[in-house]
């Protein structure tokens, strides 16, 4: 298995990019600082915003770090449906006294001028969410420097990612926090994606790519899990929701450990895209309803969701969350994988026969 990942970070931690003002330079450059691997998201963001991150990140740290792009959208919503859906959130607009937003605000997130200033500007990692670059893509970025990484959810996912020609696949399982990174949103198949470990396993066995497990991971001893069933490295994210450098909302991170919210669920409602999330209000009232629209349901609630988050609303929020919400642990970014990494060679350590095993 190659390594040309692993070398470039001491501990096989990666933070996870977080689109919506999370995966913030700060938090990246910690992370990557402490011997993991730091991730800027580029998603929602336009291409010159993503340059200007790069250009903060590089300037906060000499170490390597990742890009994430949202791959583009194909055009198969239902018009109706999402102007039903707009009637249906008009009373959460009066509520919040502000307006929704276009639907037809753009598919395909400015891919394209995204993917031209990495080529021009180098990043040492890059990695590809909800579809696969072209091979031409990838094969231009591979000689420009960057290592490539796309999210797969199956293995049939994974294979279609090592035959576009991705250096690395990012083993999604249905545990993660967020959205899922599935190649082709299909409504009939919400909710039977599978959990990370039984999908590390498959698609160690059907491809020969490294793997970054992803998927509900918030502590050492389930980084040796994944290690142990094949991947490379692991990748977290709720985990570093918490911590002072995210640029999460105060609400968001107060509420991943909050009593009140017991659990997550995945949902179109924010989006119209399977996310995982805390369940609140908004979930509940508006989930069972949402089409299978994304970008559209995204643009039409960008502006309820800010108006919530300015409110200091948690109920009206996209709370991302993983299942393992309530083991996040509020502690700078820094320290966190240097705590990760201790409990990872605790469990090594126990593993192998050499400690407790309690």
């Amino acid at each position: 298995m190659s390594s040309a990942l692993t070398d470039l970070f001491p501990h096989p931690i990666v933070q996870a990019p977080m689109a919506g003002g999370v995966s913030v330079p700060r938090l990246a450059a910690a992370v990557s600082d402490a011997g993991g691997l730091g991730f800027l998201a580029a998603g929602y963001k336009t291409a010159d915003g993503m340059y200007q991150e790069i250009k903060q990140l590089r300037g906060l740290t000499g170490r390597p770090f990742g890009v994430n792009l949202f791959m583009p959208q194909p055009e198969y919503a239902d018009p109706a449906a999402v102007e039903v859906y707009a009637h249906q959130l008009a009373g959460e607009a009066g509520w919040y006294e502000t307006e929704l937003g276009d639907p037809d605000s753009g598919r395909d997130d400015g891919y394209d001028a995204k993917l031209a200033v990495l080529l021009d500007n180098p990043v040492p990692v890059a990695s590809f969410h909800f579809g696969i670059p072209s091979s031409d893509a990838l094969e231009s970025l591979r000689r420009a420097g960057t290592f490539t990484l796309v999210t797969a959810t199956t293995p049939e996912e994974a294979l279609a990612v090592q035959y576009a020609g991705a250096d690395a696949v990012i083993a999604q399982g249905i545990e993660a926090g967020g959205h899922q990174g599935t190649h082709r949103d299909l409504p009939e198949q919400d909710g039977s994606g599978l959990g990370l470990l039984s999908l590390v396993a498959q698609i160690r066995e059907t491809v020969t790519l490294p793997i970054v497990a992803a998927g509900g991971i918030m502590r050492g001893s389930q980084i040796a899990a994944v290690l142990a069933a094949g991947a490379s490295a692991a990748q977290l994210g709720t985990a570093f929701l918490a911590t002072p450098e995210s640029g999460a909302h105060d609400v968001h991170k107060q509420a991943l450990t909050n009593p009140l919210y017991v659990r997550t669920e995945l949902t179109r409602a924010f989006s119209g895209r399977p996310a995982r999330g805390l369940v609140n209000r908004f979930l509940r009232e508006h989930g069972p309803y949402a089409p299978a629209a994304y970008p559209e349901v995204h643009h039409l609630t960008v502006p309820l969701r800010k108006a919530a988050a300015k409110a200091g609303d948690a109920q009206g929020m996209a709370l991302w969350a993983g299942q393992g919400h309530r083991l996040a642990r509020e502690v700078p970014a820094g320290q966190l994988v240097e705590i990760l990494a201790a409990e990872l060679d605790a469990a090594r350590t126990a593993l192998s026969g050499k400690g407790d095993l309690r």
